[in-house]
């Protein structure tokens, strides 16, 4: 009886040890967003991630017949990741670029945008000529970063200050310690909605697009796109646009229109 139940305690700290080290989950797809750039992927109150893009990549996996995890990684280590395998799909309202298409890969783009330029509400910039002599921040490695970069001598902007996210920079823009604020034009609209102390002093045409990115070999990659042609064509990408913006898009739009798939 004794040797029994020596040997049924040493199979179960066997299995135990065993069932420890081996991971409980692994997803099929492994999801990597920048947490907090809202309302594209974000935390709500009960620390859920939720948000326009959370939603749609839960729901092309859900299509696909995949799971899903995701991953907070910095938007300037998203692209790392992908190339690496560390993740298989980035999402984090990414630019499609043709520097970005040499080494990765898009699927067809499902929103339309711009950049913004946002300040204080008391501030005497009213346009990008006004940022002369002036810091201004934007989110490492962004279409904002490389806009402001590219047009540092003609703006005559003094600094340029980078950040991880959203959040922070504002922070710092409501501190004085940046004086304009270049980034996506969705998002900072949805975060100043309800904060009077900040606005838009300009818009940015830049023509941008947003998709899902991944490697070049990625194998679900025509899967996603067929899915999302799909999801367009039911409308399911347009509600959750209003569900995430308020507003219905145009017809016009990448988020309404199939697109083909982006390439140099």
């Amino acid at each position: 009886m004794k040797l029994k139940s020596l040997a049924a305690r040493l199979a179960f700290t066997f299995a135990a040890a065993t069932a420890a080290a081996t991971p409980a989950w692994a997803a099929d797809w492994v999801v990597g967003a920048n947490i907090g750039n809202v309302p594209w992927e974000f935390q709500d109150a009960s620390g859920k991630f939720v948000g326009f893009e959370i939603d749609l990549v839960n729901e092309v996996a859900k299509r696909a017949g995949k799971t899903v995890q995701i991953e907070n990684i910095p938007f300037n280590g998203l692209f790392p990741a992908v190339q690496s395998n560390r993740i298989q799909i980035a999402i984090s309202s990414i630019t499609i670029t043709p520097k970005r298409l040499e080494s990765l890969a898009f699927a067809q783009p499902y929103y339309d945008s711009d950049q913004s330029l946002a300040v204080l509400k008391t501030a005497s910039i009213n346009k990008l000529e006004d940022l002369g002599g002036k810091t201004v921040g934007v989110d490492t490695a962004s279409t904002g970063d490389i806009y402001a970069t590219e047009n540092t001598a003609k703006l005559k902007i003094a600094k340029i200050s980078r950040y991880e996210g959203l959040a922070p920079a504002m922070l710092d823009l409501a501190a004085g310690r940046i004086d304009g604020y270049i980034s996506d034009i969705p998002a900072v609209e949805y975060y100043i909605k309800d904060k009077p102390q900040y606005r838009i002093a300009s818009r940015i045409p830049t023509a941008e697009r947003y998709s899902f990115m991944f490697s070049k070999t990625f194998a679900d990659a025509g899967k996603i796109n067929d899915i999302l042609t799909t999801l367009k064509k039911e409308g399911f990408i347009s509600a959750t646009h209003k569900k995430w913006f308020g507003t219905t898009p145009p017809d016009t739009s990448s988020t309404v229109k199939v697109m083909p798939v982006p390439k140099l």
